[in-house]
């Protein structure tokens, strides 16, 4: 009930106030949002997010990531050629 009161205590001049706050906050959360769901500013956070994975912080190449990736790479291919051949031979 105590808030019931507190805001029937308040003065136009408040709820204005408080709206056009509300307002403001609103506004900048979309544009923020606006920002974020750019097409060209997603493509940038891709590509950082990918640098990210290639390098480190202080841009030296993350070799056992890579070493990693490859090694899978060469594993799914062998597979791949492998299946190919038993398939062949039918």
């Amino acid at each position: 009930m105590s808030d019931t009161k507190a805001t029937k205590a308040r003065t136009a001049e408040q709820i204005e106030a408080d709206i056009a706050a509300t307002r403001a906050r609103l506004a900048s959360t979309v544009d923020e949002l606006v920002d974020r769901a750019n097409p060209k500013n997603v493509a940038l956070r891709q590509v950082e997010q990918a640098k990210a994975q290639v390098f480190d912080e202080s841009g030296r190449l993350r070799t056992q990531k890579i070493v990693a990736v490859g090694g899978a790479v060469v594993g799914v291919l062998a597979v791949l050629l492998l299946i190919r051949r038993l398939v062949g031979r039918r």
